[in-house]
C-alpha cells in the first residue's frame, strides 16, 4: 500500500517559474555578459528591456513601462540555473558568471555542448540554493535524484509528471534506504487509476496546483526545449485552481495536471550515468548557514562546480582543462579534512602565485621557514606565503614566527592563505606586516583570469592592496578586483 512521504506544513521544492523560454535565457545571459558590461543599474535595466523587446523577447504591459520586476526575474533565472551569482547591495550589486556560465557562453552556438553544460548545471543545483526559496529543511540535490530515477530500470527509465508532483517535490533528503522506499512509492502510485490520482491531487488542491505549475508548465517545458529531457504528452488527470484573493473579481486561474511522462534522450544517457557515478544523488549539499564560514564563501563554492568529466565531454583543450584544475585544487586542499593535504595545498598555492607573469614563487616548506618564497620581479621585492589549511577554523596566527620566516628570505610582508578563521586571528596580525586572503577568494581570482585567457596577470594590484592594508584581511578587496574585471552590476 502506498505511503505518502512525511511533509511538514506542506513544504516543497520550489522550482523557478518565471520563464520556460530557452532562447530568452540565452539572450539574457548574452546581454548581461556583453551589453551591460559593468552596469545594470535601473537605467541600464530599462535599456536591457528595450534590447530584449527589439528581439521580440520582452513585452511591456501598459502601466508597467517603468517596472523592472520582469528583468530582475530574468537575472534571477540565471542565478537559479547556475550561470552565476549576485553579490553586493543596491547600486553595487554585481553578477559574476560561474565556470559553467562562462562555458555556456563560450559555446553558445553549439547546442550539443550546451545541452551537456546545462545537464551539469542541474547536477550543481542544491537545496538550499542561493537562487531558490526552498525551505532550509530540504537538504539534497533535486535534479540528481530525478536523473537517478530516470536511469532506474524498475521505473522503465521514465517518470510520470504526477509522480514528480505528488512524491518527489516533497522529498527533503535522500539516502540509499529512503531511495529504495521512494522507488516503491513511485511504483505504487503509478499503478493507481487516473481517478484516484485526481482525488489525491484535489485533496490538497492549493499545494499541488503549484507543483503542477512549476514542473509541467515551466521546468519540464524548458528542459524539453533545451533537449536534455524528452516529454511525452498524456491524458488529463484533473484541473486544479490557484487560491483566489478575497478581493479579486477575476476568476481563479486553473492548471491542468496530465499523465504525461519524461525520459532522458538516448544521446545523453551515457553522460548522465557517468555524472551520477561521480556526483551521487546521496551527496550532502553545502550548508548556506554554516556557522564556520561566511555565506558568500559557501556561495562561491556552490557555483564553483565544473567537473573535468564535462570538460572532457565537450572537448575542451587538455591545456585549459588542466589549467582550470588549479583553482579547484586550491579550494579542495585548503580544507584538509583528514590532515592529509597540507603539503599539497602549499604546492598548488606555489603554482597559483606563478600564474602572475611578474612573480617567481618557490615552494620551501619544512620547519622554521616560509611555506612559499615569492619574488615580485617588477620591484625586486620578496614576500612570504604561509599556507594554513584546516578542516575547521584557523584558531590563531603567530606573528613572531611569520616574522622569522620573512627575515630568513628578506621578505617585506607575509600572506596567510586559509579557508576560514576565528575572529581572534585578525587580532593576532594587527599592526603586523601580515595580511590574510581566503583560499576561495584567491581561487576565484585565478579561475577568472585563467578561463578568460588573461596571460599577463600582474601582481601590482596585490602588492598595492597589501602595502595599504597590512595587518588586515584583504579578501574583500581582492574579490572587488575580480568583480571589477569580470562581473556585471545588477
Amino acid at each position: 500500500m502506498l505511503t505518502v512521504p512525511i511533509m511538514v506544513e506542506r513544504k516543497k521544492w520550489i522550482l523557478y517559474k518565471h520563464t520556460n523560454s530557452y532562447e530568452l535565457i540565452k539572450a539574457v545571459a548574452l546581454d548581461v555578459k556583453n551589453s551591460c558590461k559593468t552596469d545594470i543599474s535601473d537605467v541600464e535595466m530599462q535599456r536591457m528591456k528595450q534590447r530584449l523587446a527589439a528581439l521580440d523577447m520582452y513585452k511591456t504591459r501598459g502601466t508597467q513601462v517603468g517596472h523592472l520586476d520582469a528583468i530582475k526575474h530574468r537575472i534571477n533565472t540565471l542565478q537559479y540555473y547556475m550561470f552565476g551569482y549576485k553579490q553586493g547591495r543596491g547600486k553595487d550589486k554585481k553578477f559574476i558568471f560561474s565556470p559553467l556560465g562562462n562555458l555556456f557562453l563560450k559555446h553558445i552556438g553549439d547546442e550539443e555542448k550546451l545541452q551537456k553544460i546545462f545537464i551539469t548545471m542541474l547536477f550543481a543545483i542544491q537545496f538550499r540554493h542561493p537562487g531558490s526559496g526552498t525551505d532550509k529543511s530540504f537538504q539534497l540535490y533535486p535534479f540528481r535524484l530525478i536523473f537517478k530515477l530516470l536511469t532506474d530500470e524498475r521505473l522503465s527509465y521514465k517518470l510520470y509528471n504526477a509522480e514528480v508532483e505528488y512524491l518527489l517535490m516533497f522529498v527533503n533528503n535522500i539516502n540509499k534506504s529512503s531511495y529504495e522506499k521512494l522507488v516503491q512509492q513511485v511504483i505504487d502510485f503509478r499503478n493507481l487509476s487516473i481517478e484516484e490520482k485526481a482525488r489525491r491531487f484535489m485533496a490538497d488542491e492549493h499545494t499541488y496546483v503549484n507543483c503542477v505549475y512549476e514542473w509541467e508548465y515551466y521546468s519540464l517545458t524548458l528542459f524539453d526545449a533545451i533537449g536534455i529531457l524528452e516529454k511525452t504528452h498524456g491524458e488529463k488527470i484533473c484541473e486544479l485552481y490557484h487560491p483566489q484573493k478575497a478581493a479579486s473579481k477575476s476568476p481563479a486561474t486553473k492548471r491542468t495536471a496530465t499523465n504525461g511522462y519524461t525520459q532522458i534522450p538516448t544521446k545523453h544517457i551515457a553522460f548522465v550515468e557517468q555524472m551520477l557515478r561521480q556526483y551521487s544523488f546521496e551527496d550532502s549539499p553545502l550548508n548556506l548557514d554554516d556557522k564556520e564560514r561566511m555565506q558568500i564563501d559557501v556561495i562561491k563554492e556552490i557555483y564553483n562546480f565544473y567537473p573535468k568529466l564535462l570538460l572532457d565531454a565537450i572537448g575542451e583543450s587538455e591545456e585549459l582543462s588542466k589549467a582550470l584544475e588549479l583553482p579547484k585544487l586550491i579550494e579542495k586542499y585548503s580544507n584538509n579534512p583528514k590532515n592529509e593535504t597540507a603539503y599539497l595545498f602549499e604546492q598548488v598555492l606555489t603554482e597559483g602565485f606563478n600564474v602572475f607573469h611578474n612573480v617567481e614563487a618557490t615552494w620551501k616548506g619544512g620547519a622554521g621557514q616560509a611555506d612559499i618564497e615569492g619574488l615580485y620581479i617588477t620591484k625586486n621585492k620578496k614576500f612570504a606565503v604561509d599556507a594554513k589549511s584546516t578542516a575547521n577554523k584557523l584558531l590563531g596566527i603567530n606573528p613572531s614566527r611569520l616574522k622569522e620566516h620573512r627575515d630568513a628570505i628578506g621578505g617585506e610582508y607575509s600572506i596567510v592563505i586559509t579557508p576560514r578563521y576565528v575572529p581572534a586571528a585578525k587580532r593576532d596580525i594587527k599592526e603586523q606586516a601580515i595580511v590574510i586572503i581566503l583560499a576561495s577568494t584567491f581561487a576565484e581570482y585565478l579561475y577568472n583570469h585563467i578561463f578568460h585567457d588573461v596571460r599577463n596577470v600582474d601582481y601590482e594590484d596585490f602588492d598595492r592592496i597589501i602595502m595599504a592594508n597590512l595587518g588586515q584581511d584583504i579578501s574583500k578587496l581582492i574579490s572587488y578586483i575580480t568583480l571589477e574585471k569580470f562581473a556585471t552590476i545588477v
